[in-house]
């Protein structure tokens, strides 16, 4: 959310990509947009109600993202600072030994999003850096101030390290993570641990909206056809701003870009993709923390939108990014942290006929399993679970075709910093 009122340059500062936006997107990229972008035309986002609009972001997250077996998964509601918060609990396996820990903050430009909407990017990190991931809920916008997100995150925080001990967590292992406005919350969450006292292992920042005053030039550069859009955010911005009017968007706590001492926050995981419209927003807050001298892994993906990480069933870079999140959340509970960036690219720069019309058939293929089943769940739970067990060979069938066809190394990364040379 950005109010326009004036611009902010373009980042500067080491170890930014060099490649920061490719000519077309991935092709996994591609065949979601060109469906998403039709689905629009038909219905744009104003002719949906707000509940509406919350509803079927909940429903697309369940029915285009994964969502592994694990040993167990709770569900909590704690007392917030106004009313009842819920928090879920992904725990990978089971141990009798305390385990470290990654809090999840979900979003949803601060006014959708939920627990659901979380649950195929926590149950992967859940299974792949095998730790305990703990999804957190917030109050949002427009029936509340954006201050309340952040008195409920921290409230959460503060719950989980109280009952670490009965919940099998070590808190000298503890890292959060978020991403677009959640991305924001965890910025802001890692600033005032820092000042509290609390240490963290990392903050992961997914596309992380840093600024919520100035428009950096990657919003006219993705203005249109990338998922989020211009039009989207400047709705956004519309929805909420009665109640954002009595706030200072200039305030690191809801801007916390403009936090001018970064000295001594948790090192961090920043996700860009280059065809996002606040792009800069996280490239920037990288360039500010590695000049107070926090480490920064940066992963970006120069061909992909804003919200990738929410499709791993049909967005192979989904999956890579969640891989290597999992992976950096073991080497920071390992006291590792590393100061790179890597860009992570489709080796199919351009447009081979015969691969767009296989990997655009595959999309299809899984977009409508994934509904079937999240409509189903919703509407019939039993028949959803048996639905589910029947066309299990369907849907495994169809991502070893996906892995087949667009082959083993279809992601190429390379480390541009420090560099190689």
């Amino acid at each position: 959310m950005t109010t326009h009122s004036a611009h902010a340059p373009r980042p500067s500062g080491k170890g930014l990509p060099i490649n920061w936006r490719a000519p077309v997107p991935d092709r996994d990229a591609r065949s979601f947009l060109r469906m998403l972008n039709l689905a629009t035309q038909l219905k744009p986002i104003e002719a949906y109600s707000l509940g509406e609009i919350r509803e079927l972001w909940r429903l697309t997250a369940l029915a285009l993202g994964t969502r592994p077996p694990l040993a167990s998964v709770r569900q909590f509601d704690i007392q917030g600072p106004d009313g009842e918060l819920s928090l879920r609990i992904y725990t990978p396996s089971r141990r009798d030994t305390l385990r470290p820990a990654f809090v999840w903050i979900h979003g949803g430009g601060f006014m959708v999003g939920c627990l659901d909407t979380a649950e195929s990017i926590c149950r992967n990190i859940a299974q792949a850096a095998n730790c305990i991931t703990v999804a957190i809920s917030y109050r949002l916008a427009p029936e509340h101030d954006l201050n309340a997100s952040r008195d409920d995150c921290l409230a959460a925080l503060s719950w989980i390290v109280d009952h670490a001990q009965e919940l099998g967590i070590d808190t000298e292992r503890l890292a959060i993570g978020g991403d677009s406005a959640g991305g924001n919350l965890t910025a802001v969450i890692a600033q005032e641990s820092r000042s509290q006292g609390v240490k963290l292992a990392l903050q992961v920042l997914a596309y992380p909206a840093t600024e919520l005053l100035q428009a950096f030039p990657s919003l006219t550069e993705n203005a249109d056809g990338y998922m989020v859009t211009q039009h989207m955010l400047g709705y956004i911005q519309r929805t909420i701003a009665r109640s954002a009017e009595h706030l200072d968007l200039s305030s690191p706590r809801l801007s916390p870009r403009r936090q001018r001492n970064l000295r001594g926050v948790a090192p961090a995981l920043i996700i860009s993709a280059g065809l996002d419209p606040i792009r800069d927003d996280g490239l920037d807050y990288a360039a500010r923390l590695r000049n107070a001298g926090v480490p920064v892994r940066m992963l970006h993906y120069p061909g992909q939108f804003h919200g990738f990480l929410n499709f791993d069933a049909i967005n192979g870079a989904a999956s890579d990014a969640l891989q290597r999140i999992s992976e950096a959340l073991r080497a920071a509970f390992e006291g590792r942290h590393a100061d790179t960036t890597l860009e992570i690219a489709d080796v199919m720069q351009g447009r081979e006929a015969g691969s767009e019309l296989r990997s655009t058939a595959l999309t299809l293929w899984s977009a409508t399993d994934g509904w079937r089943d999240a409509l189903l769940t919703r509407f019939a739970p039993r028949l959803a679970r048996g639905t589910r067990w029947t066309l299990q060979p369907y849907s495994t069938t169809a991502r070893l075709l996906r892995r087949c066809i667009q082959g083993p190394d279809s992601l190429k990364a390379l480390q541009t910093y420090p560099s190689s040379s």
